[in-house]
């Protein structure tokens, strides 16, 4: 059978264009270029350069001809003129990037933050984004959804026919599944003055993901649970967290049992410091997916989740739900999870569970049956 040739925007994954760290679109993007080739597809990966750049700095996929912004200007300037060849089947972009192709693409579009909550994000990049995002919609042929939730954002705030959008959840590697080696483990957290039992937390820094919530819900704690249990952040400085940022180093000046990794990116140390979690906690505000929910479920970490946006779809009642904005409700949850056994177990179990729904095969499987049913039109 002749493979399905599948070009996929690599940009979001190129070290020297992200400083080596990858958010969610990111993971989203490396996973698609792994497991793709096993659904039966021969995927080329292709990045922009950035805008005056050498091509020759492109590692992960092939440079294309031009930066996006400029093949984003030639589209506005000459838009039925000119249209850029790709030697596949179908284009899929991951990140926004849509510029007209001679070929059928698809879009995942993977929330609509800048228009639905503008608060929350970058002012400085806000217009671009919406702008981006628009276009995007616009000139795909379908437009790929992680979740339910997101269909909804995407019709009310692009105006996307429903007609034109697939949903196709996010997942994990199936080696989530397996527990890491132990000794392996101990040297991670010993590294990075982790004790075992931990709550956790992993996302970028950013208004939306509720993280000065979660410290006041970890200072509600009992004293003693406080000094048994760390309370862990793992992820970068955002857009707009420089309070969240000050709050994290004054409790660090302070001797507080708070712990910021802020420049973790190794995979196999991520999945380190899941496994040495007791509790892991996403009190987000709002998310298309929520991928940090299925890797602690696949670690075997019972999860404190919001039942906000997309959230519930992705956890199915395998995680303890509580309202995001409420700091009491985060806190007992957070305690239950210690102090009551049987909820802790259930959780455990019923997030295995659906850790192994949730995978990146999968995802990929669906994503394949999405470009046939475009094709096929």
């Amino acid at each position: 059978m002749t493979q399905l040739r599948v070009g996929l925007g690599t940009t979001m994954i190129e070290p020297l264009l992200n400083g080596g760290r990858q958010d969610g679109i990111g993971v989203y993007t490396a996973a698609l270029r792994r497991h793709l080739p096993a659904s039966g597809c021969a995927v080329s990966a292709f990045s922009y350069p950035r805008w005056g750049a050498d091509p020759a700095s492109i590692s992960v996929g092939q440079a294309l001809p031009q930066s996006f912004e400029a093949a984003t200007l030639r589209d506005l300037l000459a838009p039925a003129a000119h249209r850029m060849h790709m030697p596949v089947d179908i284009f899929h972009a991951p990140d926004y990037r849509v510029v007209r192709m001679d070929c059928p693409q698809v879009a995942s579009l993977h929330d609509a933050l800048p228009i639905s909550h503008p608060e929350w994000c970058n002012p400085r990049l806000r217009r671009a984004k919406n702008w981006l995002q628009r276009a995007a919609a616009r000139k795909a042929d379908h437009v790929i959804a992680l979740s339910r939730f997101a269909i909804d954002e995407l019709v009310s705030c692009f105006g996307i026919d429903p007609d034109r959008i697939s949903v196709v959840p996010c997942g994990i590697d199936e080696d989530w599944l397996t527990p890491p080696d132990a000794a392996a483990v101990r040297a991670t957290l010993d590294a990075n003055g982790l004790r075992e039992g931990y709550f956790l937390f992993v996302g970028t820094l950013q208004p939306r993901k509720n993280v000065d919530r979660l410290i006041d819900a970890w200072e509600q704690l009992p004293a003693a649970m406080r000094a048994a249990r760390q309370l862990v952040v793992v992820g970068a400085a955002g857009a707009r967290s420089e309070a969240t940022v000050r709050r994290l180093a004054a409790a660090r000046e302070r001797g507080d049992n708070i712990v910021w990794l802020n420049a973790l990116t190794n995979h196999a140390a991520l999945r380190h410091v899941y496994a040495g979690a007791g509790v892991f906690v996403f009190p987000s505000l709002y998310e298309g997916f929520g991928i940090p929910v299925v890797e602690a479920m696949g670690a075997g970490v019972p999860v404190v989740s919001s039942n906000s946006s997309s959230l519930p779809e992705v956890s199915l009642g395998a995680a303890v739900e509580v309202d995001p904005h409420d700091t009491g409700a985060i806190a007992a949850a957070m305690r239950a999870l210690v102090d009551e056994p049987a909820l802790r177990e259930r959780c455990i179990a019923a997030g295995l569970a659906r850790a192994r729904v949730l995978t990146w095969r999968e995802t990929a499987r669906q994503t394949v049956a999405v470009y046939h049913h475009v094709l096929s039109r």
